[in-house]
C-alpha cells in the first residue's frame, strides 16, 4: 500500500525533483507528523464518529476514490506528465514544505481510509488493550510509510534525470503510475458503500 502513488508521493517527488532531495525530506517530515495524528485520533475514537455518522464516512471514500481517479486521469490523458517528470515550482520555505507535507497528509483520503477501516481490522480484543495494539499497528505502519518515501525521495532526482535521457521509460512510467492509480480508485470506489465499524 506505501508503494501505491497518493498525494503524499505526487506531493515528496514533485518536491524533491524541483527543489532538492533537503525540500522533499523536509516535506516527508511533515507527513510524518500527519500520520502521528491520524494515528492518535483513530485510536482515541476517531471511527466511533464514523459509525455514528455513516454518510461522512461514505462521503470521504467517495472523494478519495474520485481523487485517485483524477490523479490516474492526469497522468494517462494525452500530454500528461508522469510521477517522476520535472515541473517548474515555485520554492518555498523549509515551514512552508513541511506544513504542506502535512496538510497533504492529512486530506489525503488513502491514509484516512488506512487508519479507519484497514488497521482495525487486524486488531483482536482477545489478545489484550485495544488501544495499545492500534498504537503499535500504527507505529508499524509509520515506520514503513516513512521509509519507502524517504527512499522514493532520495531516488527521485536520480529517476528523473534517468527518465528525462529515456523518452519511452518516462512513457512507460506514467503509463504504469497512471494505472496504479486507478486500481487504486476503482478498489476503492468499490468499497464506498461499506459502513465503518468500531
Amino acid at each position: 500500500m506505501a508503494l501505491t502513488p497518493g498525494p503524499n508521493m505526487v506531493y515528496l517527488v514533485s518536491r524533491s525533483v524541483s527543489q532538492g532531495r533537503a525540500a522533499g525530506l523536509v516535506s516527508l517530515a511533515g507527513t510524518a507528523v500527519g500520520f502521528l495524528v491520524y494515528m492518535t485520533l483513530a485510536n482515541v475514537g476517531l471511527a466511533v464518529v464514523f459509525v455514528a455518522v455513516p454518510w461522512l464516512y461514505i462521503g470521504l471514500k467517495a472523494v478519495g476514490a474520485a481523487y485517485l481517479a483524477y490523479l490516474a486521469w492526469q497522468t494517462l490523458r494525452p500530454g500528461g506528465r508522469g510521477l517522476f517528470e520535472p515541473r517548474p515550482l515555485q520554492r518555498d520555505s523549509k515551514w512552508k514544505l513541511w506544513r504542506t507535507g502535512l496538510v497533504t497528509n492529512l486530506l489525503n483520503p488513502k491514509v484516512a481510509i488506512l487508519y479507519l477501516a484497514l488497521i482495525p481490522q487486524f486488531i483482536d480484543p482477545a489478545r489484550g488493550h485495544t488501544t495499545a495494539q492500534g498504537f503499535a499497528l500504527g507505529g508499524i505502519q509509520i515506520a514503513v510509510g516513512v521509509t519507502v518515501n524517504g527512499l522514493i525521495v532520495l531516488a527521485a532526482g536520480s529517476v528523473a534525470g534517468l527518465l528525462k535521457s529515456r523518452p519511452a521509460w518516462a512513457k512507460w512510467q506514467r503509463r504504469v503510475t497512471g494505472s496504479l492509480l486507478g486500481a487504486a480508485a476503482l478498489v476503492l470506489a468499490r468499497e464506498v458503500p461499506a459502513r465503518a465499524r468500531a
